[in-house]
Formats: C-alpha cells, structure tokens, sequence
C-alpha cells in the first residue's frame, strides 16, 4: 500500500503539472509554466488510496456512475485538504478566490470535468499500480505452498532444470582467469 501511496502522488503530481502547464499555454504563456506543490503529493496519494476503498464497494455499478463518486470524493478531499491547510499554514497553497465558480476560495466547480476525466483514468491506473506493487502468485508462492499441494513434495522436473541452471551462475568458477 506504502508503495501505491508513493506511486499515486507522483501520478498526481505529473497530471498536475501537464494541466497547469497546458493552462498556461492556452494564456499564451510560452514557457508554458507549470507548478504544484509539495503538499500534493500525499494529498493525491491519499485520496487516491481513499478512492481504492470507495471502489471496491461501488464495483457493480455502471463505470460513468463510479466516475461520479469519485469525482464528489475528489472535490471533498480537495476542499478538506485545503481547509486543514489554511488552518495550519494561515493559507491555503491554492487559492481560487478570484474564480467565478470558486467555493470558499478552496474548489472550482468549473474543474468538475476535468476531476470528471480524472476518475474515469483512476480504475486503469489503479489497475496498472496494483500489478507492479502487489506480489505475484508466483513469487508468492515461496512463503507457502499453494492450497492443494503439501510441504516436502518433490517439485517437478521442470524447477528442477531451473535450479540446476540457476546454481550454475551461483557457484564460483575457478575455471575463470582473471
């Protein structure tokens, strides 16, 4: 989980800055200058891991209507995250006052598609993190046997050809003149 935590807010910090960046393009900024914060980073990590739970129990329900789960879930975490930073900072890192469609300075509702698009990519890139964090049943299977075989049960030929290569390239070689 530690290292999903890790992976979201660098996702995050990455879409982060490709949005602000494209933002200030669009403005005729030429350096296209781009900006987050530190504070994101376990902001998007959190609320990402928060939208994995949400998920799980929202999984029988069509796609487009998770996506709008997430979407509340994000404003949420956005505007309490913000909160809690104005509280302890004396100021929020972002500051939407100057918006039309801000809420106390802390959200845009005008975002509402891009968090919209946000939570239609997060089930992928949930999916994709889950496969390179979470062990794999075959390395798993080291720590026990799987259910159905028993402990001391001779493996099969095949691992057997395995680790004979295998301990070829562990044993030293005096064969070797260096």
């Amino acid at each position: 989980m530690l290292s999903r935590f890790f992976l979201y807010g660098c996702t995050g910090w990455v879409l982060e800055v490709l949005f602000t960046g494209a933002g200030a393009a669009l403005k005729r900024d030429r350096s296209a200058t781009a900006t987050t914060y530190l504070w994101m980073h376990p902001i998007y990590g959190g609320t990402a891991l928060a939208l994995e739970q949400v998920s799980a129990r929202l999984e029988s329900l069509p796609r487009p209507v998770r996506a709008l789960a997430y979407t509340a879930l994000i404003f949420g975490a956005e505007y309490t995250t913000g909160w809690l930073l104005r509280r302890l900072l004396g100021r929020c890192p972002w500051d939407y006052s100057p918006h039309r469609w801000s809420v106390n300075g802390l959200i845009r509702l005008d975002y509402a598609p891009a968090w919209y698009l946000t939570a239609l990519l997060f089930e992928p890139v949930r999916d994709g993190l889950r496969a390179i964090t979470l062990p794999s049943p075959r390395h798993a299977s080291t720590e026990a046997p799987p259910s159905g075989e028993q402990a001391g049960v001779e493996p099969d030929e095949g691992a057997l050809q395995v680790g004979v290569v295998a301990s070829r390239f562990a044993a030293p070689r005096s064969d070797l003149a260096f």
